[in-house]
């Protein structure tokens, strides 16, 4: 046990400094502690598998404020927690804000054809966002295509790339990172 707490303690440090084995390494080690967890607070699998991914994201981009002197799966279990919450909140929000605008709906007739302007402009967008994804390395290209432009599931993803799911969740989690960023900077 002792020495699965310090790979455990190894592997925390090399993240802090961007190794990326690291990282996965993590997410294999505490992915099902993580996602468990959220199974049992949301009982909806897709809720727990987006809230998973959302709380290593937030950890590995907050790695550096990590105390040593806590556990890491503790620290994890709270990120995640506090996720979840925001979670419910939003839903609430949203949920009294469609309450709200039923009434105006009910007064009006809205016709939702795109015209030929939203058309166009949807296009364009397109056309900028895939400009864009051909910025990022080959094997980032490559698993957002597989999952948004061919829609599969990371399972079969795995598959089609011979390799492991949590893999295939972090670099599709990281080619979301960079791909913002690129957008960002325009």
């Amino acid at each position: 046990m002792e020495k699965t707490e310090q790979s455990i303690k190894e592997n925390i440090q090399k993240a802090k400094q961007g190794n990326q084995i690291a990282f996965s390494t993590l997410l294999d080690t505490f992915w099902n502690d993580v996602y468990g967890f959220q199974l049992l607070r949301t009982k909806n699998e897709n809720d727990a598998e987006d809230i998973t991914i959302r709380t290593f994201s937030r950890a590995f981009d907050k790695i550096d404020t990590f105390d040593d002197t806590y556990e890491f799966k503790t620290w994890l279990i709270t990120i995640s927690k506090n996720l979840h919450v925001d979670l419910i909140r939003k839903r609430k929000r949203s949920l009294l804000d469609e309450m709200e605008s039923k009434g105006d709906e009910v007064k009006k007739v809205l016709d939702e054809t795109p015209t030929v302007e939203d058309r166009l402009i949807t296009e364009q967008n397109l056309a900028n966002l895939l400009q864009d994804i051909k910025k990022l390395k080959p094997h980032y290209q490559k698993v957002i295509n597989l999952r948004y432009f061919n829609e599969l599931s990371y399972a079969d993803i795995a598959k089609e790339l011979n390799e492991p799911v949590n893999n295939i969740k972090v670099k599709l989690l990281r080619a979301k990172k960079l791909l913002a960023e690129i957008i960002k900077k325009k």
